[in-house]
């Protein structure tokens, strides 16, 4: 069973400042990567990407009067965070929640600009999310993310296809574009997750051991922290939805709906899947104990045999002489006394055995057999077992 130790490794632990530290510090977390800006600038003409070398560059983008989406992918420099806050005019209270990557899902409505925080799906060894940090101004959009990598290369799919409504829909429908991928990647990351436990739940059936308990309890554990970044979310979606902002137009609010609709299918899945690792803990205990049952089935079917063989093998072992007595053990001078009492002993062994599989007692599943066996009862009607398996989302 894997220590709690090893189920954690590779996860940074929440950084939180200081009691009584003034607010609205930027801190990044330790060991965070040095940023990598990606822009990209569009209308529904023409498009534009580059990799920002120089925080000046984005003042020409801002410029030209096109919808313009800024990545930053690494939190490991302040200056540049205070920098880009600068230029979209970004409360410094927001832009300390996005360096304190312990946030849970949220959305602050600003003066200029709506901030919305959320956690974004990636696996390595075991279940873990990141901080995803979102910026929603009247023409641009500004994401934050603890490391390189993230689910967005659809959304820059259809941005460079030029058919999208994206690159129509304005700012407020690239928001809930870059929204909807994060919820959406849970969705693949989940199936893995529910094929993985229904592996699992066989092998508990099968062959249950100490690996089989310490995987449930991986499970359970990657399920709680799946259950935290998820059940924030959907009042944070509903937030947006359901409040009024000039940022968000009504057909967005729409589409928006529909990613309320997936996070709720999401928690769905999750709350299902905690109840079958519970019932897979009560499985494991019930195969272990069905497993020791048929030891101690087998080792007292053993014993019972041996017992009379013993009683035999006593009696014959007192050696009574019989010149005192013709009663005194008169097999012991018999030519074939040996041979009989062997005999004896086989018959009586090979009697006990018929009897007990008569009695079923030798059957593993004997009296599962003969419920099935048994004729069923007027206007009876067979009862299918409910199908474990979730269908897919």
């Amino acid at each position: 069973m894997p220590k709690p130790s090893e189920r954690k490794r590779g996860r940074r632990p929440p950084r939180r400042s200081a009691p009584g530290a003034a607010p609205g510090r930027i801190e990044p977390p330790p060991g965070s990567p040095r940023p990598v800006i990606d822009a990209i600038a569009y209308d529904a003409h023409e498009l534009a990407e580059r990799r920002i070398a120089d925080l000046a560059e984005i003042d020409e983008l801002l410029a030209s009067g096109k919808i313009v989406w800024i990545n930053v992918a690494g939190l490991g420099d302040a200056k540049i965070i205070e920098r880009l806050g600068a230029k979209f005019r970004l409360h410094p209270l927001s832009l300390e929640d996005v360096v304190h990557t312990h946030q849970r899902a949220k959305v602050e409505p600003y003066a200029e600009f709506t901030y919305f925080v959320a956690r974004m799906a990636r696996e390595h060894t075991f279940l873990d999310t990141e901080q995803f940090s979102l910026f929603l101004g009247k023409n641009f959009v500004v994401t934050f993310l603890e490391d390189p990598g993230d689910s967005f290369n659809p959304v820059r799919e259809r941005l460079r296809g030029g058919n999208s409504h994206l690159r129509t829909g304005g700012a407020g429908y690239l928001a809930y574009a870059l929204i909807d991928a994060v919820v959406d990647a849970y969705f693949p990351l989940i199936e893995r997750f529910g094929e993985r436990l229904d592996r699992l739940e066989d092998r508990v059936v099968s062959r249950p051991g100490r690996q089989s308990i310490g995987d449930i309890h991986e499970a359970k554990h990657e399920l709680r922290a799946l259950r935290r970044a998820i059940w924030p979310l959907r009042e944070a979606i509903n937030s947006l939805v359901r409040d009024p902002s000039e940022l968000l137009d009504d057909e967005t609010r729409v589409h928006l709906r529909d990613c309320y609709d997936h996070v709720v299918q999401i928690i769905d899945l999750v709350e299902t899947y905690r109840e079958l690792c519970a019932d897979m803990s009560d499985l494991y205990l019930s195969s272990l104990s069905n497993r020791m049952n048929e030891v101690m089935k087998v080792l007292t079917v053993i014993a019972t045999i041996f017992m009379p063989l013993i009683f035999i093998s006593g009696v014959y072992g007192m050696n009574f002489q019989t010149d005192r007595s013709p009663w005194n053990m008169p097999e012991l001078r018999w030519r074939y006394g040996y041979p009989f009492a062997l005999s004896l002993m086989a018959a009586v062994a090979l009697g006990m055995v018929g009897y007990f599989y008569r009695k079923g007692w030798l059957a593993a599943e004997s009296g599962l057999a003969r419920e099935r066996e048994a004729p069923s009862g007027k206007g009876d009607q067979p009862i299918e077992s409910p199908s474990r398996h979730t269908p897919n989302p």
